[in-house]
């Protein structure tokens, strides 16, 4: 492992008999363009998007391993903000460095805030019939791929009857009790019961990947994000700018927001329509206009700061917004990691990660059904096609991107 904590790459052998690192896999270019990727093909939600990562970091590139992402993602369920978004800073931070965790953040929404600020200015045209049979088909798409991720994981992490057990409890509380109660609840009743119950199980072997950071770093992250919190506010008081208030606005918003992306709705409406900054009926639009397009829902800022009637609005607006929304996550992830590391090296919280992987995967399980399946499932050339894209994934080896086009053509040609 090198000094800061990021993964070395893998080796090669060349024509000569000597191994040489694997070239450029760790640097920020080539994870901005992979993230890229994933920000133009990752439809579906933040359920469809924790399989594209699994697919595409634990599956192919074997970057990390099963136990270690659902780690990660473990972590981002406990912290505010975008969830699926959060997952790939902290894989980009683990592979890259700091560089590496912005390059992945900035390739992954990067391609949703271009399409939003586009939709902004008029370019958007999402309603007519032939684009609603393609957007239907994303979510068909996006179903077999978290249907993939939850049995894959399901058999790594849930081998026996007690985890397997837990993950079916996790999934009925989140049904139960709605994806941002549910979920932290889950979380946190799986760890009791795996630290006390779970003695005579197998526990989670401990990870081949270092977490990044220090404590020092850890807790600069911390009182930055608590001092912004607190201060953006009154300095936009003070200072009477519009810029200044959208940004507060928008961090607050970012720092306090549970449950990802549709939680985010109403706490933006809040801010934005009272205040006269983006009418209802544009608010509504732009919500439309997000459901639509891949990537994080969270990034549904940028439209508001570009159709914002304030100063600055437009690009500029936008990247302002985009920013300031996202902030505290990188503020978290950056302090949540190192601290993270040194919890799970404990024995009774190695068994209570036990635990709490296979409750991830019940969350998986509910997401699965609300709101992916019902969603996207109403008729029977529906299941039809979500059985064949799930065909094509698990046992054809097809990748995700290529799944996700032929099952958007499908079924806009069987419309």
């Amino acid at each position: 492992m090198q000094p800061d904590g990021q993964l070395q790459s893998n080796s090669t052998t060349s024509n000569t008999g000597h191994t040489r690192p694997e070239e450029n896999h760790s640097s920020p270019w080539f994870l901005f363009l992979l993230f890229l990727r994933l920000g133009m093909t990752s439809f579906g939600g933040p359920a469809a998007h924790l399989g594209y990562f699994r697919n595409e970091f634990v599956t192919r590139r074997q970057w990390i391993d099963e136990h270690t992402y659902s780690d990660i993602v473990a972590l981002c369920q406990f912290l505010p903000g975008p969830g699926s978004s959060q997952v790939g800073i902290a894989i980009g931070r683990l592979r890259g460095g700091i560089m590496g965790a912005f390059a992945a953040w900035l390739g992954f929404t990067l391609p949703s805030v271009i399409l939003l600020v586009c939709f902004a200015y008029g370019y958007g045209r999402l309603a007519d019939t032939a684009s609603s049979h393609l957007l239907h088909g994303l979510k068909l798409a996006a179903l077999a791929v978290v249907a993939q991720a939850v049995w894959s994981m399901g058999r790594s992490l849930c081998p026996d009857k007690a985890r397997a057990t837990i993950a079916v409890l996790a999934a009925v509380l989140v049904v139960t009790l709605g994806a941002t109660t549910g979920q932290i609840a889950a979380i946190v009743l799986a760890g009791i019961c795996g630290a006390v119950f779970l003695h005579s199980v197998t526990e989670v072997p401990p990870s081949p990947v270092g977490m990044p950071g220090t404590r020092s770093e850890a807790f600069v992250c911390l009182i930055l994000f608590i001092g912004l919190l607190a201060g953006l506010p009154v300095a936009a008081a003070l200072a009477h700018q519009y810029w200044l208030e959208l940004f507060a606005s928008f961090y607050r918003v970012g720092s306090l927001v549970f449950g990802g992306g549709h939680v985010v709705l109403p706490m933006l409406q809040a801010v934005v329509v009272p205040h006269g900054w983006v009418s209802a009926n544009q608010f509504l639009a732009g919500y439309g206009a997000a459901q639509a397009i891949p990537g994080p829902l969270f990034t549904f800022a940028a439209f508001l700061g570009a159709v914002s009637q304030g100063r600055p609005n437009g690009p500029v607006g936008a990247a302002l917004a985009t920013v300031a929304i996202f902030l505290p996550s990188f503020l978290l992830v950056g302090a949540a990691l190192p601290l993270w590391g040194k919890l799970r090296s404990l024995r009774a919280m190695r068994r209570a990660m036990a635990a709490i992987n296979a409750a991830v995967v019940g969350i998986l399980l509910a997401a699965l059904y609300n709101p992916v399946w019902t969603s996207a499932v109403h008729s029977a050339p529906d299941f039809c096609l979500a059985a064949f894209a799930l065909l094509l994934l698990t046992w054809w080896r097809c990748p995700s991107w290529a799944v996700v086009l032929l099952t958007s053509v499908a079924a806009w040609f069987f419309a």
